[in-house]
């Protein structure tokens, strides 16, 4: 049950975070079948007239801004795989041009495309990669694109656009590439982060013994390499803990959710493609938002009244994940329908 709050432009929850970070899926289509989010066994994809639009999308983006949200980062499924999908973000940095806008992408589907995203003000991507083995990488996904991703990132960087490489911690499938991982983040400029495997989705692969854990990552990986702690742990990085690799061009980076949980810090919120408010990744509490939009007489105030008041109640997620019994996820909704 919502409770009355002030309308501000400051998003404040009742444990004192402020919410400055909005993860906006665009799409839940997605052109690979990772073992870790979904398989292709039982894919059902959303109603096309349940998608939000993108001028729905637009609104939620100015209503976003309009309480203070600074940072917005757009996924999917794979975003890319939506019909005119660099001409919305055309649209949104128009707009927003003092917007942190964010994209994270498989990859995939970035050949040709990313002198244009250049050219509309897009400065950096998130590209999720997995391995760094062929064939690992088409046991993972399900597909044979790893060259795609390759080229992708190597793209990027010429048109000096800065890279994330976001990899899924997973023990026993690529916990013995540490040192292969490290060797691309000497070699070329970028942000290597590894994240722990959750439990999310209904039907995930997830299972304890399969967390492969921040510490024994940065305990391994101090055997090859020489890591200090970057000096700008701040914001920008969201919850992940950034070491500079000695005489190396990229960073390592560490995203703990299992281990070691940033909730007390978590300033976001996640809109799915069908428009409901998620206040936290591991709740699968949401409100609906595209009834709102769509509504002849409901308007941008609504909009606002009802994203304030779940921010408000917005959870710890690490109580839920505390809170798990023999339930093998924490949230039943699966990845790609959420957000990432």
């Amino acid at each position: 049950m919502l409770v009355e709050a002030n309308i501000s432009r400051t998003l404040t929850d009742l444990h004192g975070r402020s919410i400055s970070y909005l993860r906006l899926s665009v799409t839940d289509r997605c052109n690979l079948r990772c073992l870790y989010c979904r398989s292709a066994a039982g894919w059902q994809m959303l109603p096309h007239e349940h998608i939000l639009t993108y001028e729905e999308c637009l609104e939620l983006i100015a209503v976003a801004t309009e309480l203070g949200m600074s940072k917005v980062r757009l996924t999917g499924g794979e975003p890319f795989i939506r019909k005119n999908f660099i001409q919305f973000l055309e649209q949104v940095l128009f707009r927003h041009p003092h917007l942190n806008l964010r994209l994270t992408t498989n990859g995939t589907l970035l050949n040709g495309k990313i002198p244009a995203l250049k050219s509309i003000g897009v400065q950096a991507l998130n590209i999720s990669l997995d391995t760094l083995k062929r064939e690992k990488f088409q046991r993972i996904t399900g597909r044979d694109f790893y060259a795609q991703v390759r080229r992708a990132i190597d793209q990027c960087l010429e048109n000096d656009l800065r890279v994330k490489i976001n990899v899924v911690a997973l023990k026993g499938i690529n916990d013995d590439e540490l040192e292969d991982f490290l060797r691309l983040a000497i070699q070329l400029p970028v942000d290597l982060r590894f994240i722990e495997f959750m439990p999310v989705g209904e039907k995930t692969i997830w299972r304890p013994d399969q967390v492969w854990t921040a510490k024994d990552i940065l305990d391994q990986a101090r055997e090859f390499v020489e890591l200090r702690p970057s000096n700008d742990q701040d914001k920008q990085h969201g919850p992940a803990r950034m070491f500079h690799i000695s005489g190396g061009q990229g960073r390592l980076g560490i995203i703990s959710p299992m281990s070691s949980h940033f909730c007390n810090q978590c300033n976001r919120l996640r809109i799915t493609p069908d428009g409901r408010l998620r206040t936290c990744l591991f709740s699968d509490h949401e409100y609906r938002l595209r009834p709102v939009l769509r509504s002849t007489k409901l308007g941008r105030s609504q909009l606002r009244r009802i994203i304030v008041l779940a921010s408000r109640i917005k959870p710890i997620g690490h109580d839920l994940l505390s809170g798990m019994r023999q339930e093998p996820a924490v949230c039943r909704k699966v990845m790609s329908a959420i957000g990432g």
